[in-house]
């Protein structure tokens, strides 16, 4: 018997059916003999529809209110789901993140989780009961509802399944696995059987939607086996994402093409040269709770430099307003911003035993006719800023040129 910690996505629990599905597919690992704790995002669109309601009510919602509103979507799907496996003749048990005793911080709308108090779950699960808990949220020390922003039900499974020791655990999705690249953009992208948390981590962070960037960092940390599987189809094993690296870690080079729509790029013009100029920059950005991505800071000339950086493109309105105030401050010349470009990355642990991947990107994108416009490279990945245009081409061409289309 096996402790398995199951996560369905927003699409997979869309509908009455869809959620009979997901009832069906539990029943079957709980007939197995497995202890099953299931994990559930809202219906799809929900959480939109939620924060869109919010807004015609206040412009920028009131960040702890908005926690309030947008934690209901998963409580009505933890209800439902509970309803269908006890109509299956599954004992079931629903658990909000504040009854789960999903611990947070008070960040509200990007919280993090601090702790799982698990006992009352552990006791439900011995005694024969399947455990749904919402994801995407908690509670802080106040007892005040937090979320864990965009994605966090991939974060609270694997969370929970630290916490619990789980034998696996499993993310059900609406594709079978870790593809390549974006089947929707590469028709010849291939299904990976198994990626390396690390090369799964620069994946998500460069763009990939398949799992979270948190729910990787959480089960590289503390060891957690995690698949990833379709909802809509019974067979298949899906992608294992794991520690060691493969058997044939030299082949291929690249592992997949990574890419995000939703950059954008801020540049602060005639910033004074000196020692601390970074901080008084991104300072004032990281005390707005704006994540940073790409950094770059020119040559100085003439007692000047330019500091160029990217956020998500939701926040570029708020970046520039916050540059604002820290060019009056530092007696920069000019803010310039750009929010028509796209991320794409080569993600792949080969990259460590063989040069010339950055060289072969950068040929490949020239022949092409395509400019770079930022450069950033961590062991495993080499990631550009490129205007949004030409995504789809780039993704295309790095994926043939580097071998990823072939079987």
């Amino acid at each position: 018997m096996a402790l398995i910690v199951q996560k369905y996505g927003g699409t997979s629990m869309g509908s009455p059916e869809r959620i009979r599905n997901v009832a069906r597919r539990v029943a079957k690992f709980r007939d197995a003999g497995h202890q099953v704790v299931v994990v559930v995002s809202a219906m799809s669109g929900e959480t939109n529809r939620l924060i869109a309601l919010a807004k015609e009510i206040q412009a920028h919602p009131d960040p702890r209110e908005l926690d309030v509103v947008i934690s209901t979507g998963e409580q009505v799907t933890i209800g439902l789901l509970c309803m269908a496996l006890k109509d299956a003749g599954v004992d079931a048990k629903s658990y909000t993140g504040g009854q789960a005793r999903i611990l947070t911080d008070n960040t509200f709308n990007k919280a993090r989780i601090l702790n799982i108090e698990s006992d009352n779950l552990r006791r439900d699960l011995d005694s024969g009961k399947v455990v749904v808990v919402a994801g995407f949220q908690g509670v802080d020390a106040a007892g005040n509802f937090t979320t864990l922003g965009r994605g966090g039900s991939d974060t609270t499974g694997v969370a929970l399944a630290a916490a619990l020791s789980a034998d696996e655990c499993q993310i059900y999705t609406d594709v079978d696995g870790v593809y390549t690249t974006d089947p929707r953009i590469v028709s010849e992208a291939r299904k990976l059987d198994v990626i390396t948390f690390e090369e799964m981590l620069e994946m998500a962070s460069q763009g990939s939607k398949v799992l979270q960037i948190r729910s990787v960092e959480f089960a590289g940390k503390y060891k957690v086996k995690l698949r990833v599987l379709s909802s809509f189809q019974d067979e298949g094993e899906g992608t294992l994402i794991t520690v060691e690296e493969g058997k044939q870690m030299e082949e291929p080079i690249i592992s997949g093409i990574a890419f995000n729509r939703d950059e954008a790029k801020l540049t602060v013009q005639g910033v004074p040269d000196r020692p601390g100029i970074a901080y008084q920059i991104l300072g004032p950005v990281a005390d707005a709770n704006i994540d940073v991505d790409m950094i770059i800071q020119n040559v100085g000339h003439d007692g000047t430099t330019d500091f160029s950086f990217t956020v998500n493109r939701s926040e570029f309105e708020k970046t520039k307003a916050v540059l604002e105030s820290v060019r009056q401050h530092i007696g920069a010349r000019e803010i310039v911003g750009d929010n028509k470009v796209c991320k794409v990355s080569a993600v792949g642990v080969g990259m460590r035993s063989h040069p010339g991947v950055a060289s072969q990107m950068f040929r490949v994108l020239a022949e092409e006719g395509i400019n770079i416009r930022m450069i950033s490279t961590s062991e495993i990945k080499i990631a550009v800023v490129l205007d949004e245009k030409y995504l789809e081409l780039a993704v295309r061409v790095l994926h043939r040129a580097f071998g990823l289309d072939q079987g």
